[in-house]
């Protein structure tokens, strides 16, 4: 039987995985809570615009709380109404049909940032009216995904590696390559991701490509190396891994870093690590669409979360890294040297962001259909 603080760390929706439990929170009124956060004032339907006296955010679950919404409040007169999205993609649909008008602050990652730029859908930032960006280290304010930070701002980042048991595995994984080798021993004790582009981006990188990869022969290859693994893998999951290698059904799943984090703290045999192949290195940014009624109110969001105290305690409540320097430095040492959240820069030179791949976009959806559905 898994503890009553155990069972409440497994219901706290992963990063990218939470649609169900958001669904479920809407329709009974309840509050998803995680670490003493909570999802604020999720609701079902489009927001109206209307009202300058709101703000309407557009973000990843368990990304802000009462408490924060209350303090931005309390400094701006601003009252901030959050909805919640599921994936990139899922975003990038409301944002483009009548329901994504009312927003003026939005969270997409990396890659959907170049994407929605392509698309013409952010404003160019003034950065007149942004206060603390030199707050940022150096390698977050000129991104290859947003060029001198033009139309986003980073607010949090992490990496996708293994978390495995220690008491499980005779020796440490070091690389992705690890799954292959002991693939018989790990028979249905491991999972991926349920993620197309990171589970073939791993592979790819582990082949000595990019994750990033627009090639088509090199596609193929990394889908034929999967193939050869499949049998082994026990399933392709962003969430379910959390309580199966917390009972010890699992030894070892690839995972993000932020999750990692989490359920480390319940059990001192799991550990976290990143291939030292490379991995990808994803941010999470602020953002302000086109349509935003709220110009003014996305501006002092901005300002806000640039604070160093406001985005620390993202990072501690939240178990995502920061690129705010001034807040890294409030961090306890703990939290600093913890390379689950902040990993040497020697291995961060081996990640990549995820970049969009839409000329062969099809060619990666129709190799992973026929890997997860074999």
């Amino acid at each position: 039987m898994l503890s009553k603080d155990r069972q409440s760390l497994l219901k706290r929706p992963t990063r990218r995985n939470f649609l169900q439990l958001a669904t479920v929170a809407t329709l009974s009124g309840l509050t998803l809570s995680g670490c003493g956060w909570t999802l604020a004032e999720v609701r079902p339907t489009p927001p109206s615009p209307g009202d300058r006296n709101k703000l309407f955010i557009y973000t990843w679950t368990n990304y802000t709380d009462d408490e924060l919404l209350d303090r931005f409040k309390e400094i701006t007169g601003i009252k901030a109404v959050v909805d919640v999205f599921d994936s990139n993609e899922a975003m990038l649909a409301r944002l483009q049909a009548s329901g994504g008008g009312a927003y003026s602050i939005i969270y997409p990652s990396d890659y959907m940032v170049r994407k929605m730029v392509e698309l013409d859908l952010l404003v160019k930032l003034d950065f007149e009216r942004i206060i603390g960006i030199n707050r940022l280290f150096s390698k977050f304010l000129n991104p290859i995904y947003d060029p001198n930070n033009l139309h986003s701002i980073p607010l949090s980042w992490g990496t996708t590696g293994l978390i495995y048991n220690s008491k499980k595995l005779s020796k440490v994984p070091e690389d992705w390559s690890y799954l292959w080798q002991y693939k018989d021993k790990l028979s249905r004790r491991m999972t991926l991701l349920n993620d197309v582009r990171e589970v073939m981006g791993a592979t790819l990188k582990m082949l000595g490509y990019s994750y990033n990869s627009t090639n088509p022969q090199e596609i193929k290859k990394a889908y034929e190396t999967l193939v050869e693994l499949k049998p082994s893998i026990a399933s392709f999951s962003s969430d379910a891994w959390r309580s199966q290698i917390l009972t010890g059904d699992l030894w070892v799943a690839m995972c993000y870093s932020s999750d990692a984090v989490d359920i480390m703290a319940e059990n001192p045999d799991l550990q976290y690590v990143l291939p030292k192949s490379g991995s990808s290195l994803w941010t999470d940014t602020l953002a302000i669409p086109k349509t935003a009624p709220n110009l003014e109110g996305a501006y002092a969001w901005i300002n806000f979360m640039l604070e160093a105290d406001v985005a620390a305690q993202i990072c501690e409540r939240l178990s995502f890294a920061t690129p705010n320097q001034k807040a890294f430095k409030l961090l306890s040492r703990d939290i600093q040297e913890d390379q689950s959240l902040f990993p040497e820069q020697s291995a961060l030179e081996r990640c990549e962001g995820l970049a969009p791949v839409d000329e062969v976009s099809e060619v990666y959806d129709r190799y992973w259909t026929q890997l997860t559905s074999a």
